[in-house]
């Protein structure tokens, strides 16, 4: 079925170059598709209001400075940021980790994993000497070789989940929970740590009004977006809540 969006109707050529910016989605064409009906709604839109621009990537740009405007954040939001969130304001901050990765891959039966995994980890929780032999007997991970050791870590090096749970964990000891990311199931022992310093909010106010103001810009873009979708004449696709990413 052809996708038609205000009496336009989206060609194969139009796909062919913009499934490229897609492969990693989930479904590539569902998600190429609807960034063509969001642009083509972007441009009509644009043209309706009489904009002009030698490009279509620049009318866009040029209808989104019109009519998506967004304050710059004011000291007191910044202020009440940085006091609700001081780690990601803090830098030097160290902790030493070991971990035993029990890898998620294809067609791995997760719920014996996660039971294996719980297994060894009351093992350790026991006697947490044994933790360099159960890396190197149990890990997936390239580090079971020197006993599971990441070395010192700091903040941003990791991804988020085991970050977290590092971080907020007492030193010398082992979490005793498995902690799930993408990469799998692991247990980690937690080393000596090294406390960070957290920035003075006059050197990182600009960066948090910054940070604070592209987020609101977002949320505005997906509601104008949102305020389109629902005026345009659109057949042949089911749009997602009609939030999904603008085109780049």
């Amino acid at each position: 079925m052809s996708v038609i969006v205000n009496g336009y109707e989206l060609n194969d050529a139009e796909m062919e170059q913009e499934l490229p910016n897609h492969q990693d989605a989930a479904d590539a064409v569902q998600s190429a598709m609807t960034a063509l009906v969001l642009r083509r709604v972007l441009l009509d839109e644009a043209r309706q209001l009489q904009l002009q621009a030698d490009k279509d990537e620049e009318l866009i740009e040029a209808l989104l400075r019109q009519e998506v405007k967004v304050p710059m954040p004011g000291r007191e939001e910044c202020l009440r940021q940085y006091q609700t969130h001081p780690a990601r304001f803090t830098v030097g901050e160290l902790a030493e980790a070991s971990h035993i990765l029990f890898q998620v891959t294809n067609g791995v039966d997760l719920e014996a994993l996660r039971k294996h995994a719980s297994i060894v980890l009351a093992d350790l929780l026991q006697e947490p000497c044994l933790f360099a032999a159960c890396a190197k007997a149990n890990s997936n991970c390239p580090s079971s070789e020197v006993g599971g050791s990441l070395g010192q870590v700091g903040r941003g090096a990791t991804v988020p989940e085991f970050e977290q749970a590092l971080f907020v964990a007492e030193a010398g000891s082992i979490i005793p929970r498995l902690v799930e990311t993408r990469f799998g199931l692991h247990i980690i022992q937690v080393g000596r740590k090294v406390e960070g310093r957290l920035r003075p909010f006059e050197e990182v106010e600009s960066k948090i009004a910054d940070a604070m103001r592209m987020a609101s810009h977002d949320h505005a873009v997906r509601q104008y977006l949102q305020l389109l979708v629902g005026r345009a004449k659109i057949s042949g696709i089911d749009l997602p809540g009609a939030d999904s990413p603008l085109v780049q």
